[in-house]
C-alpha cells in the first residue's frame, strides 16, 4: 500500500538514490548532470515550501515531490511542483498518486492553480500523464530544454486551476 506523507530527514538517502540517476541523465529537469547531493539538497529539500515522499510499505520510497509557489507575492498563490518515481515504481501508478495528493496538499494550503514550468516536450509519457490529471499545455517554448540525448527540444508550460471563484449573485 501506497502512503504520501511528509519528507523526513532520515529519508534522504533513499530520496538521493532517486533523484541522483534522474538529475544525472539530463533528459527531464535543467539541474545539471554534475550535481552534488549537498545542492542537491538544497533544491529538493530546502528551497520547495513542502517536499513529500511516497512510501510502499514493504518497498521503501518509490517517489518523491516538492510543492511550492511558483513566483512570489502577488504570484504566490499558484504553485509548482516537481515529481521523480523510482525506476521500480514506473508505470504503477506512483505519479499520478503522487501528482492528485499535490493538488489536495496545494489547496489546502491556499493555493488556486498548478503550474509546471519546464515539462520536456519530448517526455511524452509525462505530457499525456499530466494531461490525463486535467492539466493543459498553455504555452510551448522552443528548445527551451538542452536534452542530453537529443539536443535543443521545446519545453511546454502546463497549467491547472484547483480552486474556481465561486460566483455570488
Amino acid at each position: 500500500m501506497l502512503e504520501i506523507r511528509y519528507f523526513s530527514d532520515d529519508d534522504w538517502a533513499d530520496t538521493w538514490k532517486i533523484l541522483e540517476p534522474v538529475f544525472r541523465a539530463g533528459t527531464t529537469y535543467p539541474y545539471s548532470p554534475t550535481i552534488d547531493e549537498d545542492e542537491a539538497y538544497q533544491i529538493w529539500i530546502n528551497n520547495p515550501a513542502h517536499t513529500y515522499v511516497a512510501v510502499d510499505s514493504n518497498l521503501g520510497i518509490l517517489g518523491t515531490y516538492y510543492l511550492k509557489p511558483n513566483q512570489p507575492d502577488l504570484g504566490s498563490h499558484v504553485c509548482n511542483c516537481g515529481y521523480v518515481v523510482s525506476p521500480q515504481a514506473r508505470g504503477r501508478g506512483t505519479a499520478t498518486a503522487m501528482c492528485k495528493h499535490s493538488q489536495q496538499e496545494a489547496v489546502k494550503l491556499g493555493y488556486t492553480a498548478m503550474q509546471f514550468n519546464l515539462v520536456v516536450a519530448v517526455n511524452e509519457v509525462a505530457v499525456r500523464l499530466w494531461q490525463k490529471l486535467g492539466f493543459e499545455i498553455v504555452g510551448t517554448l522552443p528548445d527551451a530544454f538542452r536534452h542530453a540525448d537529443q539536443g535543443l527540444v521545446d519545453a511546454h508550460v502546463m497549467y491547472k486551476r484547483l480552486v474556481f471563484p465561486t460566483v455570488t449573485s
